[in-house]
């Protein structure tokens, strides 16, 4: 097997282990197994070690007897990616103030528009993936390379938590308001607003997510 070729195998299995850490599919205290995992994929072992080394690499995993411990995504690690969406995510909306054009208002206009038809019907599925495109939309409009790249790592590292989220009906009507509210600011080319209402929601987004692990 070509080196390219094992490569591409590599990607796509890291990719799909990564995923279901990630989703809660592997939770943490689960151990993967090269032998299972070649089994699973239906790939040798050489890609399967190289996709193992990158989640240890990446602190999704760690060596044990055993085989690797899934760790996923701490506590820790979820108040320390809050902490930076909050600051991060902010400048972004900031950005997309100054720049948003009327084409890319109107995108995202749609985009709330369908949050608050779903959101009325309890629809949880269809909300979180306009949760997901809502705040993608933003990071793709402020112009910043760096900032999308970013930001859409720290989103996919915390989608089980976000998702928990978004499923709480109180808290999910409550984020497409928000996000109305932060639109809003967009449209108005309102910088100042834009960024402390979306550092508001991203709190908000957080203070539900530990009053959730305090009900568990």
């Amino acid at each position: 097997m070509d080196e390219k070729k094992t490569q591409s195998i590599a990607d796509n299995v890291f990719s799909a282990l990564e995923n279901q850490i990630l989703s809660g599919t592997l939770p943490k205290g689960a151990f993967i197994t090269e032998l299972k995992t070649c089994e699973q994929f239906g790939v040798s072992r050489t890609p399967v070690r190289e996709a193992l080394m990158r989640l240890r690499q990446e602190g999704l995993v760690e060596e044990s007897g055993k085989g690797a411990l899934v760790i996923g995504i701490t506590e820790a690690d979820i108040d320390d990616i809050y902490e930076v969406r909050i600051r991060i995510e902010g400048l972004a909306a900031a950005r997309c103030a100054s720049r948003i054009s009327d084409e890319e208002l109107k995108k995202l206009s749609e985009t709330v528009e369908l949050q608050e038809f779903y959101a009325a019907r309890g629809a949880a599925d269809s909300l979180r993936n306009l949760d997901s495109e809502f705040h993608r939309q933003i990071f793709s409009y402020c112009g910043s390379r760096t900032m999308e790249t970013l930001l859409l790592e720290l989103h996919r590292k915390v989608k089980l938590v976000r998702r928990v989220s978004v499923e709480d009906p109180t808290r999910a009507k409550a984020a497409v308001g928000e996000h109305r509210a932060i639109l809003d600011a967009l449209a108005a080319h309102d910088a100042a607003r834009a960024e402390a209402l979306t550092a508001e929601h991203i709190r908000n987004a957080k203070k539900n997510i530990e009053k959730t692990k305090g009900n568990a």
